[in-house]
């Protein structure tokens, strides 16, 4: 499986190394396309801005000892303060998830925390390279402000950080780890896919990231599909203290199973990662931070859906709603 390298593609990039996992191509593409048109298109997003928002509880310059915060700022990007180290989880300001400015994707909401707000920056945590999790004006202004910053990357998006002024780069592949003396971060697998561009499909490589600092240990997922290997990650790099899995982006189902998980798939993944029983009271498992929803619309279903049905599936699947975390964008909490 992936231990063996089987996400290795021959000949050069990456694949998904597990049955059912193969992606759809262009074909399907238009076909989705097409049948979103004949039933009507999508059902209409909210007015821009008007999502429910809090007031970012951020320690500034640094956190100290024993503090543990996570701050969602939008999409898949966190802030995490674990003690004194600073992490930023595919941060993304700009207004579009596009490689133009004119069109693609464009925030439903504003960033949950204002550029100019954030405290220093130690990490960045880079799960691939699609425009809505890798945006290069965000990389440029990161850089810039913050050039002592470690990033971390899965293969083969080194190059294309450096491009964009970043100084200090870790590659890894799918298990391999970054040790410092402020953290330990450990690559790990994913089920998606990476393309910037028309010709370069599945060139670098895409994963989650675990991270450990100030005794704590964060899971971030990234970008995935369910997978069966979230219970190795668990076995392996657990227990968390914090788990953060994506939520949303997953209609027409059909086409987007293979790619992104719904909250169904969600909730089993977490179950997998904590090796939960059926039911477990909240003093025993970890907050579950539900992300990739509610910014950027890429899917057909409606943008308040995700949450709505997360807390149902959670709900249902006898685990405390005091570790459901669903954040409004700048809302921060202790772990």
């Amino acid at each position: 499986m992936s231990d063996t390298g089987a996400h290795h593609r021959p000949g050069g990039g990456f694949r998904n190394p597990w049955p059912e996992s193969e992606l759809h191509g262009f074909k399907d593409f238009l076909k989705w396309r097409l049948d979103e048109w004949r039933h009507g298109g999508r059902v209409p997003s909210p007015p821009a801005g008007s999502l429910p928002t809090r007031q970012p509880a951020i320690a500034k310059p640094r956190a100290a000892r024993g503090h543990l915060s996570a701050t969602w700022v939008g999409h898949s990007t966190v802030l995490l303060q674990l003690g004194a180290l600073n992490v930023l989880t595919d941060p993304v300001w700009s207004d579009r998830a596009s490689p133009l400015r004119w069109i693609g994707p464009r925030r439903l909401m504003p960033p949950g925390v204002a550029f100019d707000a954030l405290p220093e920056i130690d990490v960045v945590l880079i799960s691939h390279n699609h425009y809505d999790h890798l945006d290069a004006t965000t990389v440029e202004r990161l850089a810039k402000r913050f050039p002592g910053a470690s990033w971390l990357c899965p293969l083969g998006l080194a190059g294309l950080l450096r491009s964009w002024g970043v100084r200090t780069i870790e590659e890894r592949d799918w298990w391999q780890t970054v040790d410092t003396p402020a953290f330990r971060a450990t690559c790990t697998p994913a089920q998606h896919f990476s393309a910037r561009g028309l010709g370069d499909r599945n060139d670098t490589l895409w994963c989650g990231w675990t991270i450990e600092s100030d005794d704590a240990r964060v899971y971030f997922a990234g970008d995935t599909a369910l997978h069966p290997v979230f219970t190795a990650i668990g076995g392996r790099l657990g227990p968390f203290d914090l788990v953060m899995l994506p939520i949303g982006a997953y209609a027409p189902r059909w086409f987007m199973r293979a790619v992104h998980m719904d909250p169904d798939d969600a909730v089993t993944a977490y179950r997998a990662l904590i090796g939960a029983p059926a039911a477990l009271d909240g003093s025993t498992v970890p907050p579950c931070l539900a992300l990739h929803w509610g910014t950027f619309r890429l899917t057909d279903e409606p943008v308040s859906e995700p949450p709505e049905r997360f807390n149902r599936a959670w709900c249902d699947a006898g685990l405390p709603e005091s570790a459901c975390w669903i954040f409004s964008h700048g809302e921060t909490r202790l772990f």
